[in-house]
């Protein structure tokens, strides 16, 4: 059991110091008083959270999802520690449907050694609008089918899907009404306003990476993001990269969204390396100066960090508090997933990390394991 003591404390409410946290591999207690026969961890001045939850996630330090290895989760899960990231989505491409079948097996049959915790599948197409595919591969998008993932359904968490596209009102009121632990979100879609608000009374609660890979926001037509943003119910997440999106809409998705805004990645098996040529979905991609595009010039993802997409928006949103920032990467990930992370809370798994207020990562715990920084 361990007791971390001289940290500034960020839970959901309030950033708390002269407070101790205890814990071993759940979270026993956050009080004044310091236990018996504890292992006293000295914070010195640090930020102290709950772990960090990256929903959106395809690869880190030359390692893909699609790569359905073994070795490639281990790599990436070891990778992202360095940036305060405990659990994380591991997120499919639209390729062919044989890797995507032999990608979600790989995620089923993991036997998670150390890293941070794979918490399922983010199945990102083939269920999309090929007119908005990005830097999906399009010859690869098909209608929505139940028996892709059927088998795999233990494991797939979240589900990204353009819903006008034919059969896309079916299969999502049967993943409701069948599977209701699974995500539905609105994504890579070129739905009207008003296909996307029909969209979340069949059981679409989420939208993937507001405004890319969707239809702009028109004063006419509001388009997905109109709708998004109208539906206090719906969440959304973003890349904050400083190229995804402007950041003066930092703010707006900040003063419209903050209780359902959830911070991501997008990052490709580039992400915590050097520029250069790499490769997503098994298309070429060029990495520089933080940009990660295919050689068409279409985003491919990105390179971004989660502690620098938080840097970033804290740094243009001058009205957030730390509490409601680190809640887009904990909190509120947790509540929409129904994890039993993402709190610092009685019973909530040990997952923790400590940070600087350059959003640095010193030290970071899986259930009450301290891990191993690169």
């Amino acid at each position: 059991m361990k007791s971390i003591v001289n940290a500034k404390i960020v839970t959901d409410k309030d950033v708390l110091e002269g407070y101790v946290l205890t814990f071993d591999k759940e979270i026993i207690s956050l009080g004044k008083e310091v236990p018996n026969n504890v292992e006293i961890v000295d914070a010195k001045g640090l930020y102290l959270s709950a772990g960090f939850i990256d929903i959106h996630i395809h690869g880190s330090n030359g390692y893909d999802v699609m790569d359905a290895t073994h070795e490639a989760l281990e790599g990436i899960s070891k990778s992202i520690l360095e940036t305060g990231t405990t659990s994380f989505l591991a997120t499919t491409m639209t390729m062919s449907q044989e890797q995507i079948t032999k990608a979600l097996h790989n995620v089923q049959t993991f036997k998670q050694q150390e890293g941070a915790k794979v918490l399922g599948v983010h199945l990102e197409g083939p269920f999309i609008n090929p007119i908005k595919h990005g830097a999906q591969d399009p010859q690869h998008i098909q209608k929505p089918n139940m028996e892709l993932i059927e088998p795999f359904m233990d494991v797939v968490k979240m589900i990204t899907i353009a819903p006008e596209v034919e059969g896309g009102r079916e299969f999502i009121e049967q993943i409701e009404k069948n599977f209701p632990h699974i995500l539905l979100s609105i994504g890579h879609s070129d739905a009207s306003y008003n296909e996307a608000k029909e969209s979340f009374s069949w059981g679409v609660a989420h939208s993937t990476h507001i405004f890319n890979a969707m239809n702009p926001l028109h004063h006419r037509e509001p388009g997905i993001v109109g709708a998004i943003l109208e539906a206090d119910e719906v969440s959304c997440d973003v890349i904050a990269d400083l190229v995804h999106i402007h950041p003066s809409f930092f703010k707006l998705l900040y003063r419209l969204k903050k209780e359902q805004l959830i911070l991501i990645t997008d990052a490709m098996r580039a992400g915590c390396m050097r520029c250069g040529v790499s490769e997503v979905g098994g298309q070429r991609v060029i990495v520089k100066d933080g940009e990660a595009r295919l050689e068409d010039g279409t985003l491919a993802g990105s390179v971004l960090k989660i502690n620098e997409a938080l840097k970033n928006f804290y740094e243009y949103t001058d009205k957030i508090t730390l509490p409601e920032l680190i809640n887009t990467v904990t909190a509120i990930p947790a509540k929409k997933l129904g994890l039993d992370v993402g709190f610092l809370k009685k019973g909530y798994k040990a997952d923790l990390v400590l940070f600087d207020e350059e959003f640095r990562v010193h030290r970071s715990y899986i259930n009450g394991v301290k891990t191993k920084l690169r």
